[in-house]
């Protein structure tokens, strides 16, 4: 039956727009345009500077031929191009690939072929491995390399391509005409993932779920207008959890930061009144740990948001010490980051550190703006007692959900099986509906917020010819939050050492990859000849250190 509301009420141009935060930078800029909005050691950029060189990106890109749905790759540090980058490749109608600068050659290589890459931006800093990620692809199709300059950049200058990204922007029109996507639903980004089998995942973001949870973003924070944000997360960590196209919503200021340095970090807030940041629990850790000297003249009232691992009693003890407000959120590659927040209440700050510290340490509510995020019995899909003890697996669905994975029809409808998405973490939720992680399903190390496949580590440690069995779990760690640990059968009359097992895997696994500790002995299986995962965890210590 048609309701009276739905007659002669279409649908039209004027009455609808396609959600997409490049929307952000285009109102900043006209609102704001005076304000600042780029930081990066002297160099200072307002709104309207910064969206006239977005212009130019998407305008130079265009010129050379790069169209709707392209993809064009970025291998930055958290600068100025970095934040440009954001907003010009998809005013441009392309697809913005950030590539994980800590990732060997050979699989940026096979981001490069399997995204299909026609451009790739590269920092100086990272020259060299590019160059052989280049040389590794198997594609045949041409590549256009830009090399940017960085004055800030101290180290050696190698340039790889035949453009220079100043050169390359200052050719393009700064009143360049981009449109909005035709379809909301368009890809804006792709971001790979550690896979738990074979080869990383592409996971696509399109301009509806950017736009919302850039939003949501504000809302969990209650980030004011013009807020400074310090860039310690980076940004090709699902788009710095959509913090770019945030920072532009808010007309703030994105404060660059090369790495992640405590003194650097501490002279940035002093410096530049920095209010926000983001990282993995060895960020924080960090600046915890970091001399007394080092934090004289902090201001009170810094905002930090912690993922990646649940925040420990010494941890918010130490924020709490500095003055700094800590917020605790959760989320996958395939939800753009963050997708649920540990939502604190007044009440708790009644209660000792350690009640607390566990009830931060739980991965919370969902976002504002996200459907819904709950525990499922994972065959039923029914929801779980809210009993704090009955396991199941976080599922989300939503507006804050990847469009799928790039060429990878089978696992995309394996994902989204029932409806919902499967994050492969289990869990329990609790009567006052919070969730909290007690174990992951899925083979996933998180170090210093980098996700680690444990089968990809395998299978180089089943390359060394004395290796009989092997497998690789989570260990907890105090700086990296944990860290890979392996545990190796060796064949009979086999000799080998813990040293030479760690030289076999840095030769063909990126350094966060590389095991941290190995345990020679019996690997303990199943009646049926499968590994008993769990029972390493355990000997690990991992399977306490989720449960905090």
């Amino acid at each position: 039956m048609t309701s009276i509301f739905d007659q002669n009420l279409p649908r039209n141009e004027a009455n609808h727009a396609p959600l997409s935060p490049l929307s952000f930078i285009e109102r900043t800029a006209e609102v704001y345009p005076d304000r600042l909005a780029v930081v990066h050691g002297g160099l200072r950029r307002n709104w309207g500077e910064l969206y006239e060189r977005c212009r130019r990106l998407a305008s130079a890109l265009s010129r050379h031929g790069i169209q709707k749905g392209d993809t064009v790759a970025v291998m930055l540090p958290n600068t100025p191009p970095m934040v440009e980058a954001h907003f010009g490749i998809p005013m441009a109608g392309a697809v913005l690939n950030a590539l994980n600068t800590r990732l060997d050659a050979e699989t940026l290589a096979f981001m490069l072929d399997h995204g299909e890459a026609k451009v790739v931006i590269v920092d100086p800093e990272f020259a060299a491995l590019m160059q052989k990620a280049v040389a590794l692809r198997q594609g045949t199709a041409p590549l256009l390399v830009i090399d940017v300059t960085d004055p800030v950049y101290a180290g050696a200058v190698q340039k790889i391509g035949s453009l220079d990204y100043d050169d390359f922007v200052a050719g393009g029109d700064p009143q360049f005409a981009w449109q909005l996507p035709a379809d909301e639903w368009d890809a804006i980004a792709l971001n790979y993932t550690s896979g738990t089998t074979g080869n990383p995942k592409g996971v696509v973001y399109h301009h509806r779920g950017a736009a919302i949870n850039a939003i949501s973003n504000i809302l969990e924070w209650d980030m004011p207008k013009h807020a400074t944000y310090l860039w310690t997360l980076p940004m090709f960590h699902c788009n710095g959890w959509c913090f770019p196209w945030t920072v532009a919503a808010r007309a703030g200021v994105n404060v660059c930061l090369r790495r992640v340095e405590a003194q650097a970090i501490f002279d940035a807030i002093r410096d530049h009144g920095v209010t926000h940041y983001c990282g993995a629990p060895i960020v924080h850790g960090l600046l915890v740990n970091a001399p007394a000297a080092m934090k004289v003249g902090v201001p009170a009232g810094v905002k930090a948001m912690v993922a990646g691992a649940a925040p420990p009693a010494s941890m918010i003890e130490g924020m709490e010490q500095m003055g700094f407000d800590l917020t605790h959120v959760y989320g996958l590659t395939e939800v753009y980051g963050p997708a649920t927040v540990c939502a604190k209440h007044d009440a708790w700050n009644a209660l000792d550190i350690g009640e607390r510290a566990r009830l931060n340490a739980r991965q919370g509510v969902r976002y504002h703006l996200q459907r819904d995020a709950r525990v499922l019995d994972t065959t039923t899909l029914q929801p779980v007692p809210w009993d704090g003890e009955t396991m199941g697996e976080i599922m989300f669905r939503g507006n804050i959900a990847m469009k799928g994975y790039l060429k990878n029809p089978k696992a995309t409808e394996e994902a989204f099986a029932g409806g919902w998405f499967h994050s492969g973490d289990l869990a329990v939720q609790y009567p006052d509906g919070y969730i909290k992680i007690k174990d992951r399903s899925k083979d996933i190390i998180i170090s210093g917020g980098e996700n680690i496949s444990s089968i990809e580590v395998e299978d180089v440690l089943y390359r060394h010819p004395a290796v009989l069995a092997a497998a690789v779990v989570a260990k907890p760690d105090a700086r990296w939050g944990e860290t890979p640990c392996a545990f190796v059968e060796l064949k009979a009359g086999a000799t080998v050492t813990a040293a030479e097992i760690v030289a076999h895997c840095k030769q063909h696994l990126a350094g966060f990859k590389v095991p941290r500790a190995v345990v020679f002995g019996e690997i303990p299986k199943t009646a049926t000849g499968k590994i008993q995962k769990f029972e390493l965890r355990r000997q690990a210590g991992s399977a306490a250190a989720i449960d905090v």
